[in-house]
């Protein structure tokens, strides 16, 4: 019989990455969490480490036992939740990624107004613009913008009829002058954001004439997305961004927004888990609550285009 204790042990080491910092974590002797770990095995049949005297990685059969182990471990906390609470209020904890634009500026306002209404859950945020294993690490969801290149994932919408925006303050174009097409945009200062060591620098379009892709250029790069987009605040040079971050900008005129926004690349915002077995009640209401916000945002505000 598989004993749950032992599968957390063996989660606990994946993220660790090491048993000894495992027992630590788990307040236990190193040599229990290797015991409890070779006890799954043998229960399971396999090996879901593979080990040397310098390095410790998850196995193939350790790979594809994961997700089935942390689905074991939810279960067992759902249930006790769920013997807990009469009211059906949601606790527990959320654990979420975000990128850095999006999840400074907008989300954390929402998730503020989401645990008031469920004060038993906990928040676990992880802010940052660089792409998350859903599978390995201990999270509920990842709030991303794009079209998911990973089909065992699973994505509730949040926002698909979100697109990409060209901005700039009023300040860059009265100083540097108004790009009037997309092809301008190769004689102006570009701000340049990196996605997961590739630099977003081919800008995409759909013209009634038909698709174009822009290489710009310029002279800040970061990959923080909302230090590119307060250097476009700044008058430092133009951004494509999605809509949904800069809309607050375009309201109060910090921004203004260039080209049709028709013509720009879709950015779709979706919440995504690892698979089914996280579509749990807090996450299909936190997508309910997260997507009345962002379409009552994206309705706020209709492009005035210069």
């Amino acid at each position: 019989m598989i004993r749950l204790d032992d599968v957390q042990i063996f989660v606990q080491t994946v993220e660790a990455e090491s048993f000894s910092e495992a027992a630590r974590q788990l307040n236990i002797a190193p040599g229990l969490a290797s015991s409890a770990v070779q006890r799954l095995e043998k229960e399971l049949g396999v090996r879901l480490f593979t080990r040397s005297t310098r390095s410790m990685q998850l196995s193939e059969d350790g790979e594809r036992y994961l997700p089935h182990a942390r689905a074991l471990l939810e279960a067992q906390q759902e249930g006790r939740r769920a013997l807990a609470r009469e009211d059906g209020a949601l606790s527990g904890p959320l654990r979420l990624s975000v990128s850095s634009d999006f999840g400074r500026n907008l989300l954390l306002g929402w998730l503020d107004a989401f645990q008031h209404q469920h004060p038993a859950l906990s928040l676990h945020v992880r802010m940052s613009d660089r792409a998350v294993d859903l599978v390995r690490q201990p999270l509920d969801a990842a709030i991303r913008y794009g079209t998911l290149s990973d089909s065992s994932l699973v994505a509730m919408s949040l926002l698909d009829t979100n697109r990409r925006a060209v901005c700039a303050s009023p300040a860059y174009l009265a100083k540097h002058g108004t790009p009037t097409s997309i092809d301008d945009l190769r004689r102006h200062n570009c701000l340049r954001f990196l996605w997961s060591e590739q630099v977003h620098e081919r800008w995409r379009f759909t013209l009634p004439t038909g698709d174009r892709t822009v290489a710009i250029s310029g002279n800040r790069i970061s990959d923080d997305a909302d230090a590119v987009r307060r250097w476009a605040v700044a008058g430092e040079g133009i951004i494509y961004k999605s809509r949904l971050d800069v809309i607050d900008d375009l309201k109060a005129g910090r921004l203004v927004e260039l080209f049709p926004h028709a013509h720009c690349e879709p950015a779709p915002l979706n919440l995504v888990c690892a698979d089914r077995t996280r579509l749990t009640p807090v996450m299909t209401q936190l997508k309910a609550f997260l997507r009345e916000k962002c379409e009552a945002l994206a309705a706020s505000h209709t492009p005035k285009l210069l």
